[in-house]
């Protein structure tokens, strides 16, 4: 091979490189709320294995709370932008499993492809990604074979099989199924919107193994307040329009801004507004957590 390689030209070289590349296959990640305890997981892979023992498979996670399709949103559309374009990414969070949802392939504008049941897990990579084309699958055609009477576990049946088979080339986009032209289903939330020096936004997620609170508020909404380091905030907390928390805390660079124990806001790892206990957990503290139904607002204390 490799005195055949020497013999070759540059032009020998580079077509191979070419072939080489429209070859290769597409990463395939994995998302669900399966947990780790049984072999959910490891069935799903094998499907994919089966397609193409090449198959390069990766996780976001297993461990999304059980039927939480909002987390499964968030995680997702927090893990894709970093992943390549033609990324396959396969998400089951499946409350409706054999009913009417519809099973879908999502093709971003930015190329990526998301391989799950049309039930909300969509909603922000739609916004952030944005759509390119929505595919409905076609069990007749995309779905492993002998599974036809099996209707619980379409994310080894169906999401697994279609989107190994789309990573591994061995189908077209166009190959998954008849094109959709209604909408994607959306969860409702609050966006972060700036008014009047207040700002409001949603808590989509904690940052769980600490308790912090992650909001959706960015960097750039957040500068509309004039707030720098040291100065104080006030900062309430809203589930289905009911106040369930109010209070003035120190803005800060980092959670040792602030003494042990007392709350402080920061922009979190993705430029986000976020508020903490430095080594607590605000979280347990003051029963927050997270979901569509949060809000958050925020003003600065002159």
């Amino acid at each position: 091979m490799l005195d055949c390689m020497k013999r070759s030209t540059p032009f020998t070289f580079i077509f191979v490189m070419v072939v080489f590349t429209l070859n290769a296959q597409h990463a395939l990640v994995f998302q669900s709320d399966f947990g780790l305890k049984d072999g959910a997981v490891a069935a799903m892979k094998g499907v994919a294995f089966g397609v193409s023992p090449e198959l390069r498979m990766f996780d976001i996670t297993h461990e999304i709370p059980a039927y939480n399709i909002w987390e499964a949103a968030y995680r997702l559309n927090q893990s894709a932008p970093y992943w390549p374009e033609g990324t396959v990414f396969v998400s089951i969070i499946d409350p409706g499993v054999g009913s009417e949802r519809k099973s879908v392939v999502l093709k971003t504008k930015t190329g990526h492809f998301i391989v799950t049941p049309d039930n909300g897990t969509l909603t922000l990579v739609a916004e952030t990604l944005g759509i390119d084309e929505v595919r409905q699958i076609d069990e007749t055609k995309n779905r492993l074979k002998g599974s036809e009477q099996s209707y619980t576990f379409h994310g080894r049946d169906v999401y697994a099989y279609t989107g190994a088979r789309l990573a591994a080339k061995a189908i077209s986009f166009e190959e998954v199924g008849p094109k959709v032209t209604t909408d994607v289903v959306r969860i409702p939330y609050q966006k972060a919107v700036y008014n009047n020096d207040v700002i409001r936004g949603n808590i989509p997620v904690l940052d769980i193994q600490y308790g912090n609170v992650w909001t959706n508020i960015d960097h750039g909404t957040f500068k509309k307040l004039g707030v720098k380091a040291g100065d104080r905030v006030l900062v309430q907390v809203y589930r289905d329009q009911n106040k369930v928390y109010d209070s003035e805390m120190v803005f800060g660079n980092t959670f040792a801004d602030v003494p042990e124990g007392k709350a402080v806001c920061y922009l979190n790892s993705l430029l986000n507004f976020s508020f903490a206990v430095n080594q607590g957990n605000f979280s347990e503290q003051y029963k927050i957590y997270s979901g569509p139904d949060w809000v958050v607002l925020i003003k600065k204390i002159k």
